[in-house]
């Protein structure tokens, strides 16, 4: 199976979209298996002809019998996930930077994105991208949909909340700073990153690792780069989202590469 990511190319789809990758068939029918870790990503997925079985912590797809095209959205990767390829299939998944599906589907929080990406037109316009055989038509096709869908909203305290979850603040700083309680910054961050502040700043910490890793080798740097307390929180953190050490991590996953994933 083979697996392409691409960025997007128009300059407003770059602001609010991370990327999107294409999976598509190939004359090898061999089980693919790997690790997925945790992102403050939303990810939403459409595959062609398959059957799939989900639970918390993993994932299996494999060919369907009749044909059909499934939906899935993630908006709480928070554990590593197992996925298991037992054909090679086709199928496109777009990230959405956090906040950035907002401005593409009308809910507004987290817990309504998935009714509303049911009652919208994502999958018939979907199953004709996956039918089309020219991988530039279908980028294309892509990029025409969302934004044709695109509707700037108005997100200033979210945007704001976000930004300094990325920071040295503290949550009580944070809760100062934008005139609020602390009650208040951990109820917007539910609402409209799908987790408590304290667990989207977890996440975001490590994949800041997983890019400042590629410059900086030493994980007592790493540690303070990152803004951890110390080496022993990072790896305390590591061993939570990653389930193995960050030595053995950073030794078996090349973060060089846009889809971070331990194939096993």
């Amino acid at each position: 199976m083979k697996v392409n990511f691409y960025q997007p190319i128009h300059p407003i789809l770059k602001k609010y979209i991370e990327g999107y990758y294409f999976m598509s068939k190939d004359e090898s029918q061999e089980p693919i298996k790997y690790l997925t870790f945790p992102d403050n990503y939303f990810i939403l997925s459409a595959c062609q002809n398959v059957s799939i079985v989900q639970e918390k912590g993993w994932l299996k797809i494999h060919e369907s019998s009749s044909e059909n095209l499934i939906i899935d959205f993630v908006s709480q990767c928070s554990v590593p996930t197992e996925i298991l390829y037992q054909q090679s299939i086709n199928e496109v998944t777009v990230y959405f930077k956090p906040l950035g599906m907002y401005h593409f589907f009308e809910a507004d929080q987290s817990t309504d994105l998935k009714a509303n990406i049911q009652d919208s037109d994502f999958k018939e316009i979907m199953g004709q991208i996956l039918k089309e055989s020219d991988r530039k038509m279908q980028i294309q096709l892509l990029e025409e949909y969302w934004l044709l869908k695109f509707k700037l909203k108005d997100l200033t305290l979210a945007s704001a909340i976000t930004y300094d979850l990325d920071s040295e603040l503290s949550i009580e700083e944070i809760a100062t700073k934008n005139k609020i309680t602390r009650q208040y910054v951990n109820k917007v961050s539910k609402r409209y990153l799908g987790k408590p502040a304290s667990e989207y700043r977890k996440i975001q910490r490590f994949r800041k690792v997983l890019i400042t890793n590629r410059k900086v080798k030493n994980l007592t740097e790493l540690s303070y780069e990152n803004l951890f307390y110390d080496q022993s929180h990072l790896i305390k953190d590591f061993k939570e989202l990653t389930k193995i050490n960050p030595k053995k991590f950073f030794e078996n996953v090349d973060t060089e590469q846009n889809n971070i994933w331990l194939f096993i």
